[in-house]
């Protein structure tokens, strides 16, 4: 309905909303240290910050906007009075206390693979399908890969339509969390000082080494379960069901940036000047494309930085129609793969 409430006057100015209390689970992780970075770094209106983790973490405390707030044991009581409840602590404590935030009145916006692809839950990247929001108790933020990624196709698909997508992926250890992260930064150590030094975390030295992603193999498809997120995670996102997409996950000894080496079939011949010119028009990318200096997207610019960076954008060679591009795309994977884009999600949410 378009019509004027009769309990509202015209003339009076409609109330700013009240700044929304904010929860993070799992804010001593890597993802959640970066929310409140984000939270912080984008100036997000709050009218207070709740930071919630395991009884092991409970009584540290963290710096926010010059002062420090304690971390709270993560319980059933620890959402009363929360507007916004971000999720970062994996999906066994999503599917447990998600809910409980939602009857306490909260929308959740959760990082984890728990609801991603439930029907009723929105999976969000405000860059390539914001109007899927709505008041959903439950958002979804999808997996790293599929976030950086379809933040690169999603101007391409809407002017000339994907047809199928053939990937290789370059993921850093901040895919897995704090302790990945740690264990490169020792891996690497103990090789240059010449100790000896036995994995953890991995399953495999991680030090000057690439293998595939450690998540398990479908003994069926010999698709590992990060792939088989990456594809229907983004089929889900660019809203193709039945996209054609091959993708091969990789584990390399980087930190926080995750690489995507991309061939992109279109309906139509699509030339690579187009697509450049499509692509720096775009929200949240930035084209490094200079062959002269053979400069294209690294890792080492990518990381800290909101945007994700495109180049090497060429015909490829192996499509004779013309209808297919080859590309690569960074991103830092806690920035636009997790925290940043959780953050974009709320802010949308709490747009006019």
């Amino acid at each position: 309905m378009n019509a004027q409430s009769p309990n509202v006057d015209p003339s009076e100015p409609v109330p700013a909303r009240a700044a929304p209390v904010i929860a993070i689970v799992g804010a001593t992780g890597a993802v959640g240290i970066e929310l409140i970075h984000c939270l912080e770094a984008r100036g997000f209106p709050m009218g207070g910050l709740r930071l919630l983790a395991s009884a092991r973490s409970a009584g540290k405390t963290l710096a926010f906007r010059g002062a420090t707030v304690p971390v709270e044991e993560l319980t059933e009581q620890s959402f009363d009075g929360v507007d916004i409840a971000f999720f970062s602590a994996g999906a066994s404590i999503s599917r447990r206390f998600a809910p409980i935030a939602v009857a306490a009145g909260a929308q959740v916006i959760d990082n984890s693979s728990a609801f991603r692809m439930a029907p009723e839950v929105p999976l969000v990247v405000p860059e390539a399908n914001a109007h899927m929001l709505s008041d959903a108790p439950i958002v979804a933020n999808p997996n790293c890969v599929a976030a950086i990624l379809t933040v690169a196709l999603a101007p391409l698909h809407q002017r000339w339509s994907i047809t199928r997508l053939q990937m290789a992926t370059y993921q850093a250890a901040s895919g897995g969390g704090a302790e990945m992260m740690a264990e490169l930064r020792d891996a690497t150590r103990a090789h240059l000082d010449g100790v000896a030094f036995q994995p953890q975390v991995l399953p495999h030295d991680y030090a000057f080494n690439i293998f595939s992603h450690n998540s398990d193999v479908d003994p069926e498809t010999g698709y590992n379960g990060e792939e088989a997120k990456v594809i229907a995670e983004t089929r889900r996102i660019l809203g193709q069901p039945r996209l054609p997409i091959g993708v091969t996950c990789i584990r390399v000894p980087i930190l926080r940036a995750h690489g995507i080496a991309l061939s992109v079939r279109f309906e139509d011949h699509v030339s690579a000047d187009a697509a450049r010119s499509a692509l720096e028009g775009a929200p949240g990318i930035r084209v490094v494309d200079d062959r002269a200096a053979n400069r294209f997207p690294m890792p080492s610019d990518a990381s800290g930085q909101e945007d994700v960076l495109v180049g090497r954008i060429r015909q490829d060679q192996a499509d004779p129609t013309g209808r297919t591009l080859a590309m690569f795309i960074v991103g830092d994977q806690l920035l636009k793969g997790a925290a940043q884009n959780a953050v974009q999600i709320a802010e949308a949410l709490r747009a006019p």
